[in-house]
């Protein structure tokens, strides 16, 4: 049988950037033509880019995306390519293309459509019918699927594999979560042995609101194990000579035996030798990776360097994509908004981050020392706006609604100083035209600790899913990586405060992060009771209050910029409370709490008052 050049084609596109996007699948294509490729494999939706979302209703949309495929059919020569798009046959589907010689030959639509966490395509798309059938590519027979068509164990692979398929193909926008690399290459793995055929993932990369793709796209084998993978988090054209003469040979042998086994439609599309040597091609018009080596396996990042690194390119995708080039960051001096401005330096280069120090009577020397040492480690630029002065009008005009007693030293003036700092770093973006991101972490975010229209304020919410605790360990992350310390040791070793009374700690009015986020990752990501919570170790009347705070800051949530999610559950697309409601999950009946409110009423800010 010989062997068959697969080409990976790993894109970070932009969704309704048609042409645009077409204009990377054909550049990425050529590339992969002029390296002897035979077949050349993209991402799910590559011409919308993922998730289109309510622009799949836009007049004009779909059929721009189908002349985009045009477009990109008409570039294809000797090498085959796969393409995701939206088709349109009197309903809409999340379809694949395949092309070869200057034209459509044949479409594939997405049989099982997800509709849990941030998925949500049964709103626009129909279920393609169960059409299977095989593509003969260079000699080689190919099933095509997409995405959640292979996560199923009783999807379309089975049946591809039982009639024939020598290699799967799975098109997919695949988002990233921790810990969801090992899950896919388990699963990969199972789906390619059990359906004794090799099996070639192709996922997207990039940012997208709160969702980012990791890319890492893999080959397996027919008998699961790993044969290729392209980088974790950036763009790639990796190439994969794959070897399918081994795979009849496992399939006559297979102890199973073969009822059932029937031979399903085959469709030609190509039967060109392959190239002996891989052609490097002339710099393409658009930027792109090196071609990987052949057969390469990508080195894996452990799970907080991951983590920061999907950090790092949701930050620098959200920014690009919408059209800013620089950032704005208020530093506090504490390790949230250092961690903040340490990766926004990564992510789109030093000279383009701009901090912002706001020192209040409360701020320490030591936390303006901690934030000035920063910016000289970062190379960053730092202007100084002292709030004292507007703080102090502000109370005196507030006297006259308060009558008697120092407002300064209750919620109002915490959250004042907030507002006042919220309000500086907006008319600083006003006047630039930069971006503000901001810096409260999921563990705050969580129970309320944060100020509307204060810490708040700001375009993207770089750690909006990041707990407290993880945000300590990406620093000492990023200080390891570097050699030396950039976010100094001092915002790392002291305790962490918002720093808008006298002395003040976050432990005085929140338990301990330590005990807190293993609290809200159980009850926000994993959906324990109290019960379960409690039989887990914690105490019963922490865990009440802890999940209460959760449930009453809903209505802060719903007005927080988007952030990158990272956990398997993040404040956004897959976790959607109501605001207005009347049970209360510390008690588990409905109206049983001696709270007796709905989630939007009550002080700003519940457990910290800011």
């Amino acid at each position: 049988m010989g062997r068959l050049r697969i080409a990976l084609c790993q894109l970070d596109v932009t969704v309704g950037d048609l042409e645009g996007n077409a204009e990377k699948v054909m550049a990425q294509l050529a590339r992969a033509e002029a390296a002897g490729a035979q077949l050349a494999v993209f991402p799910e939706l590559v011409l919308t880019g993922y998730p289109p979302e309510d622009l799949l209703f836009e007049t004009g949309f779909v059929e721009g995306n189908l002349l985009a495929l045009e477009r990109v059919a008409a570039a294809t020569q000797r090498c085959a390519a796969v393409v995701g798009f939206v088709e349109e046959d009197g309903d809409l589907y999340n379809a694949a293309a395949v092309c070869a010689a200057g034209e459509v030959r044949a479409t594939v639509r997405k049989q099982l459509l997800p509709n849990y966490g941030v998925f949500d395509e049964r709103r626009y798309f129909a279920p393609g019918a169960n059409r299977d059938r095989l593509f003969l590519i260079a000699g080689v027979r190919v099933g095509v699927t997409i995405c959640e068509d292979a996560w199923s164990p009783s999807g379309p692979v089975g049946r591809l594999g039982a009639g024939g398929a020598e290699l799967v193909v799975t098109l997919n926008a695949s988002p990233y979560r921790a810990g969801i690399l090992a899950q896919r290459e388990r699963m990969l793995a199972t789906r390619a042995a059990d359906a004794s055929c090799a099996l070639a993932y192709v996922n997207l990369v990039g940012g997208q609101d709160e969702l980012v793709f990791d890319g890492a796209s893999m080959v397996f084998d027919h008998d699961g194990d790993l044969v290729a993978s392209a980088p974790q988090f950036r763009e790639a054209l990796a190439i994969c000579d794959l070897a399918v003469d081994a795979m009849f040979r496992k399939r006559l042998f297979d102890p199973r035996g073969h009822e059932g086994i029937s031979s399903l439609p085959l469709v030609t599309i190509s039967e060109a030798p392959v190239a002996d040597e891989v052609v490097r091609p002339e710099q393409p018009t658009v930027p792109l990776a090196p071609i990987a080596p052949l057969t390469l396996i990508a080195p894996r990042l452990s799970r907080v360097a991951e983590i920061y690194e999907a950090l790092v390119l949701g930050t620098s995708d959200y920014v690009r994509k919408n059209g800013f080039t620089d950032v704005l960051v208020g530093l506090s001096g504490g390790v949230d908004s250092s961690l903040v401005a340490t990766i926004a330096a990564d992510a789109l280069g030093a000279e383009r981050v701009h901090g912002v120090s706001m020192p209040s009577r409360f701020s320490s020397a030591g936390s303006v020392e901690d934030a000035s040492a920063l910016v000289t480690n970062l190379g960053i630029g730092m202007t100084t706006v002292a709030i004292e002065a507007a703080h102090s009008v502000l109370l005196e005009m507030l006297e006259p609604v308060f009558g008697a007693g120092d407002p300064s030293a209750g919620l109002v003036g915490e959250n004042l100083q907030a507002r006042i700092r919220g309000i500086i770093l907006m008319a600083i973006s006003n006047e630039r035209g930069w971006l503000v991101l901001t810096t409260g972490n999921k563990s705050e975010m969580a129970v309320g600790y944060a100020t509307l229209y204060g810490d708040m304020a700001g375009g993207y919410a770089v750690l909006k899913d990041v707990p407290k605790t993880l945000v300590y360990e990406l620093c000492e992350h990023r200080n390891s990586v570097a050699g030396h310390d950039l976010v100094p040791q001092a915002v790392i070793s002291k305790p962490p405060s918002a720093e808008l009374r006298p002395d003040q700690r976050d432990d005085d009015s929140l338990p301990p992060y330590a005990d807190l986020d293993p609290i809200l990752e159980g009850y926000v990501e994993q959906d324990l009771t109290v019960s379960g919570l409690v039989a887990a170790g914690f105490e019963a009347a922490t865990v009440r209050r802890v999940i209460d705070l959760v449930d009453h800051a809903e209505y802060k949530r719903r007005q927080a910029p988007p952030g990158p999610r990272v956990t398997s559950r993040g404040f956004g697309k897959d976790r959607r409370m109501p605001i207005t409601n009347q049970f209360r999950a510390s008690a588990g009946t409905a109206g049983s709490t001696s709270a007796g409110r709905c989630a939007a009423t009550g002080s700003d800010r519940d457990p910290a008052a800011r």
